[in-house]
């Protein structure tokens, strides 16, 4: 591929700063160790007003639909949300009702979520996990779950995570590489 791999996460945080920002961003760091990357963070609280009551996507203001055509866009995506009730966000959910019917078709997509306890930690896979199916995207193997104990602040302490999330990019990178090489090929 001759250009760098394209990557946005986007992230259904509801304030700034957050936990779940800080797991994003290291995703991002350990993706650019690993391959050329142009990356970009969406934090959804940002666009709160632009998403807030709309209903269609032609109502979008102006920020979310740029956020949504840069989704539509990455060569990956990174996926992240803290947890509330036991599921994601409902700004991150929102968010995703806007996405193209198979704008994320065979699309890599990292998972992962932070959450209060460790009683959580099958969010990614009972509630992210089904509605990236959905969406038709290619998650990868390992999903991404950190607790309140693996933080002081927004400073990520567990090492195990950082393994994890060394699984996950390794999983994820050559199927990233290799679709977005296709792509580049194919495109006009």
């Amino acid at each position: 591929m001759s250009r760098p791999l394209n990557v946005v996460a986007v992230v259904g945080t509801l304030r700034s700063p957050s936990k779940t920002t800080a797991l994003a961003e290291l995703i991002l760091a350990t993706l650019a160790a690993q391959t050329e990357t142009e990356s970009r963070i969406i934090e959804l609280h940002t666009l709160g007003p632009d998403l807030a009551g709309t209903a269609e996507r032609e109502e979008l203001g102006v920020k979310a639909q740029e956020a949504l055509h840069a989704v539509e866009a990455a060569d990956l995506v990174i996926a992240a949300s803290p947890v509330f009730q036991g599921s994601y966000s409902g700004l991150f959910k929102h968010f995703f009702d806007f996405v193209g019917p198979y704008a994320l078709a065979a699309k890599p997509v990292v998972l992962a979520a932070t959450g209060g306890s460790d009683r959580h930690a099958l969010v990614v896979e009972h509630a992210l996990r089904p509605l990236f199916a959905f969406l038709q995207a290619w998650t990868a193997p390992a999903g991404i779950y950190l607790s309140a104990g693996d933080f002081d602040g927004t400073t990520i302490l567990n090492p195990e995570v950082y393994e994890r999330i060394e699984m996950a990019v390794a999983d994820v990178v050559p199927v990233a590489v290799a679709l977005a090489g296709l792509r580049q090929t194919v495109a006009p």
